[in-house]
């Protein structure tokens, strides 16, 4: 049976303070946040209303480099994200899981490493919530 593609949870918090419980666990995993796209906000001046929703973008440098090193093709899927969104008033965080890369890139030499991102986002998501 494939892994599921994402890993998703709900959280009692509040949006706000679980995109900042996102951001802290991120940076204690050894990840660096690169940015935080607020897409309610950018829908919303195209004239979308919609519930609040951020995408935190993250990465390792050294896992970075070692997918490159396996697949250019793999920077498709760069950086890690997490989804943070307002659903049927639940705050949920969501985030793609690395292991699905071996079924897109099944030539590619990745080792261990989609297990330890896999990982990490899970643990990331899981302090988080």
């Amino acid at each position: 049976m494939e892994p599921s593609f994402d890993y998703t949870v709900t959280t009692t918090k509040e949006f706000d303070a679980a995109v900042e419980s996102v951001q802290e666990n991120a940076a204690k995993a050894g990840m660096r946040v690169l940015h935080i796209h607020d897409v309610q906000k950018t829908l919303g001046e195209k004239g979308f209303a919609r519930a609040p929703f951020k995408i935190i973008e993250f990465c390792n440098a050294r896992y970075a480099n070692a997918f490159l090193e396996a697949d250019m093709r793999l920077g498709l899927c760069m950086p890690c994200k997490i989804n943070v969104y307002v659903k049927d008033g639940m705050t949920v965080l969501s985030g793609m899981r690395p292991v699905v890369l071996r079924q897109f890139f099944p030539k590619a030499e990745l080792g261990a490493l989609p297990e330890e991102i896999d990982a990490a986002v899970r643990g990331i998501i899981d302090s988080a919530k």
